[in-house]
């Protein structure tokens, strides 16, 4: 029995050393415990506590649109400890995310990782990405709520956290407006994530291969084939104009029994465009038209799972419905106790805080210039974001230099000149190599303005170069290439 002396005295040691050991252990593994003994305790959740004076100081940026990855990439992970929330771990590439519903571009050459565009993030000791929704934000004790992201009702229970923070940016974006329409939100795909586009593209391919089975009637082929778009701003132009290429080129050569039964409808309520001016305006609509693509001028009232209905009572079937009509404010960003500016966007001064609170920052769609300010609420574009973001990077810098990086110690600093956005212009493709560009700052300015073959070049060119890293600038000319070479890709993944 010699091993079994030598065990009690190894658990009696053992005991002694570690008095809560056992404890420590049943508290974990009651984590794990399935029966029903005894009810939960509800506990206080954990996260990231508050930095000391020896410590960093604490970035915390709620969203990884343009606006908070181009912040994360400007900030100086010497000064901060920099944490992101978000519910992707990546940037989308808006500017070409029409082109991955049809094959033109793979879905990864838009999406860029975090992690590259701020590697502290993954390295740094102080320095994290949570995948996660913020769902409350206490001002006085300098916190943020969280709660995980999760994919069904088969995934792991949501887990809550907190983060205090020294610098909060509320970067959060906006959500697809379905200006309260019923069917919506049931029937209709958005195009402004990546998940977005797979379902577009899935759809799409679907329905050409449904309308191919043997007995399907003539009526029910064009109603699976007849793909609507709602909205007639860039986004929904542009992936008219990819969706008629598609036609043109592909279905035409791939899908012979069926390609007279595809056909696109652009509806908008007011016009087509309305940033660009009427010249371009009118040429758009001329292509698109040449192209396909029948433009109707309504507005939706309802939509049905099989048909749209407009104001005037008539109704237009589809087997897919494209929603694009803008943004407007998120359920979170309406749930804040903060001033609002028009549209219900979190109100800001010059210098991009919230003046209400300490420490608080907002950039991007989810944020408008106070009407005390007198500036007008900047429109939700991808170029006011990364610019805002930008500047926002800089006068952090310039904050934690001085000493200010910390809560509340910012207060009596200078910080310098306000952000002012300068609007480099607008670009649009419409399709069969042909494309808007106006590099006027407004309608009424003197300035170029371009269509066509060659605005097309431009059109590519400039997003070529704005694409984020070199690595995905890569991707997109070889999707380039080998689209042009070999035609789109088709399959149903």
């Amino acid at each position: 029995m010699f091993w079994f002396r030598n065990f009690i005295k190894i658990s009696t040691a053992t005991r002694a050393k570690s008095p809560n050991t056992t404890n420590l252990i049943l508290t974990s593994l009651s984590h794990f415990s399935t029966g029903a003994s005894q009810p939960p305790v509800a506990a206080e959740p954990l996260g990231l506590g508050a930095t000391r004076a020896d410590e960093k100081p604490r970035v915390v940026v709620l969203g990884s649109g343009w606006a908070g990855c181009r912040l994360m990439k400007g900030l100086d992970p010497k000064l901060y400890d920099i944490v992101c929330v978000s519910p992707r771990n990546h940037m989308v590439f808006t500017p070409l995310l029409a082109s991955t519903c049809v094959g033109t571009l793979e879905f990864r050459s838009v999406a860029e990782p975090i992690a590259r565009i701020q590697p502290s993030i993954s390295t740094a000791p102080g320095s994290y990405f949570f995948l996660a929704n913020c769902t409350a934000l206490n001002t006085d004790t300098h916190e943020v709520h969280c709660e995980t992201v999760t994919e069904g009702a088969q995934t792991l229970e949501p887990w809550k956290f907190k983060i205090s923070y020294d610098k909060l940016v509320i970067a959060s974006g906006a959500q697809a407006s379905t200006f309260g329409i019923n069917g919506v939100k049931e029937h209709a795909v958005f195009l402004r994530e990546v998940h977005h586009a797979q379902a577009i593209r899935r759809k799409l391919l679907l329905n050409l291969m449904l309308s191919d089975v043997p007995g399907i009637s003539e009526e029910e082929k064009r109603r699976l084939l007849h793909c609507v778009v709602v909205g007639g701003g860039p986004t929904g132009v542009e992936f008219s104009g990819e969706l008629s290429d598609f036609i043109r080129k592909d279905v035409d050569q791939r899908y012979t029994h069926v390609k007279d039964y595809i056909h696109v409808t652009l509806i908008e309520a007011k016009d087509i465009l309305s940033s660009f001016d009427d010249r371009l305006r009118r040429y758009a609509i001329k292509q698109l038209t040449k192209s396909g693509v029948r433009l109707v001028r309504g507005i939706v009232k309802e939509v049905k799972p099989e048909h749209v209905i407009l104001s005037d009572g008539s109704e237009v079937p589809y087997g897919l419905l494209v929603w694009s009509t803008g943004v407007g404010p998120s359920p979170f960003v309406n749930s804040l106790d903060l001033p609002k500016s028009h549209g219900g966007r979190i109100g800001i001064d010059e210098w991009l805080r919230v003046p209400t609170v300490q420490d608080v920052f907002s950039i991007g769609d989810c944020s408008g210039f106070l009407e005390s300010t007198g500036k007008p609420v900047l429109p939700a574009l991808a170029q006011v974001a990364e610019r805002q973001g930008k500047y926002l990077a800089n006068l952090l810098n310039k904050i934690g230099k001085d000493g200010g990086g910390h809560a509340n110690s910012a207060k009596e600093l200078d910080f310098g000149d306000p952000f002012e956005y300068k609007h480099l212009g607008s670009m649009a493709t419409i399709g069969r190599f042909k494309a808007l560009v106006d590099l006027r700052q407004s309608k009424e300015a003197k300035g170029v303005s371009l269509a066509g073959f060659f605005s097309f070049f431009i059109w590519r060119s400039a997003y070529l170069t704005r694409v984020v890293s070199w690595r995905n600038r890569f991707y997109v000319l070889i999707n380039w290439l080998t689209t042009s070479a070999f035609g789109r890709d088709i399959s149903r993944l």
